[in-house]
């Protein structure tokens, strides 16, 4: 599947980057969102989870996200197991979108949280990465999920280390400081994409 017109906007939990899709989406660009897109998902495979995981994380056809987090953040082999029921679902309707994007022929954005972390399923070359640093992720999704330090550091160790993910990456937007300053690096990165 050739993907060309493709850059995967990705970063690390707590990095910001639903505020940097939100930003690049008012710059032009369109937006795919993996995120909406699991969170679809794992509504309609409910009754998997229902059966691989229990019946108490499924509440009138409807996954507890925070519930079946807690399991998985904890444990790796349960993060495997859900892994294996929703993402072939989540790749194969991203791609279905992708392939309407394509048709523009313009450059569009597909959000991907852990895009690094599976990158052999995503045939796409070029990636922005939002990036904080660690201490700052930490700080936030304390702040954001009301989670303890140890939850907290759970979340953020599950995930290919920031700093990993900055080598990585083709664009680098820096969200370590206020929203003018995450304003002004989305503009400069519009900019070097448009320029490509």
């Amino acid at each position: 599947m050739d993907l060309k017109n493709a850059i995967v906007l990705t970063g690390g939990i707590a990095t910001g980057k639903s505020t940097t899709s939100a930003i690049m989406s008012l710059l032009g660009f369109r937006v795919i969102d993996a995120d909406k897109i699991a969170h679809q998902v794992l509504n309609m495979v409910s009754d998997e989870i229902a059966k691989a995981f229990g019946s108490e994380f499924v509440n009138g056809g409807i996954v507890d996200r925070k519930k079946l987090g807690a399991l998985i953040f904890a444990n790796k082999d349960e993060r495997l197991k859900l892994e294996a029921i929703v993402h072939p679902k989540i790749r194969e309707e991203i791609f279905n979108e992708a392939l309407k994007q394509e048709k523009f022929n313009k450059p569009y954005l597909i959000d991907i949280p852990l895009f690094f972390e599976k990158r052999d399923a995503y045939p796409i070359d070029k990636s922005i990465l939002v990036y904080a640093p660690k201490e700052l992720q930490l700080e936030r999704l304390i702040k954001r999920e009301n989670l303890s330090q140890d939850e907290a550091l759970q979340r953020i160790e599950a995930q290919m280390p920031i700093d990993k993910k900055l080598e990585l990456a083709t664009f680098v937007i820096d969200n370590s400081k206020d929203l003018n300053h995450l304003q002004k690096e989305c503009d400069r990165v519009k900019e070097e994409i448009l320029c490509m």
